[in-house]
């Protein structure tokens, strides 16, 4: 019963591990097992889109994160190969898990360019209509201004949150100037996250070869 219960608490803590930004990788045979029950059957895994980094001062930890269309995935240089493709394949799946969480729905959508417009263009942004639309494969975003609607992209679902926050405001900020001259840029100053989003959206374009950011800045 001592075991059972030592096995129960492991258990417990793994599952908590898991729900944070990282994971800790156990070592040993009874590591491989949990893993293993945890995932079930292997899968096939595009290691083109996927970037293994091994550092030796990472003992235990393992952690992933998205960068433009590859998935990096971060580990202990100690680990096996058959424990890496077990990890690797884990925290796909949890990353997939997070980018669906992520996903607002054109109500929410809508509520989110309120809340956008009000924190970064004083509120004077008021469209009609925010949606998502699947026939979009040459923008990102796109606003009509005399119809004061907004259509986003369904390739930016399952992006971090603030580039598709970007291309929000972006699309908010046309609303009151139309173009892509000094004013509009002057605009979305206001969001402290721009480069890094724009660096972000065109990191995936490049690889991906995707639509280009619209409206080169001119600094």
């Amino acid at each position: 019963m001592a075991a059972e219960r030592d096995s129960h608490r492991s258990a417990s803590r793994w599952r908590a591990r898991a729900a944070s930004g990282s994971t800790t990788a156990a070592s040993g045979a009874h590591a491989s097992t949990e893993a293993d029950r945890a995932r079930g059957p292997e899968r096939a895994i595009d290691r083109s889109k996927v970037e293994v980094r091994r550092s030796a001062r990472r003992s235990r930890t393992v952690s992933a994160y998205r960068e433009g269309d590859r998935t990096v995935v971060l580990i202990p240089a100690r680990m096996s190969h058959a424990e890496e493709q077990r990890w690797v394949a884990q925290m796909l799946d949890k990353l997939a898990a997070q980018e669906k969480r992520r996903v607002l729905g054109d109500e929410a959508l809508q509520a989110r360019a309120a809340e956008l417009s009000g924190l970064y263009l004083g509120g004077r942004a008021e469209p009609e209509q925010v949606r998502w639309v699947t026939n979009q494969n040459s923008r990102w975003g796109s606003c009509t201004p005399s119809e004061r609607t907004i259509r986003l992209s369904h390739r930016l679902q399952g992006m971090p949150e603030y580039v598709v926050d970007y291309v929000l405001l972006h699309e908010l900020a046309h609303l009151l100037v139309p173009d892509h001259g000094p004013r509009f840029w002057a605009l979305l100053d206001a969001y402290p996250r721009t480069e890094r989003a724009r660096g972000y959206l065109e990191g995936v374009a490049s690889a991906a070869r995707l639509p280009h950011i619209p409206g080169a800045r001119n600094t």
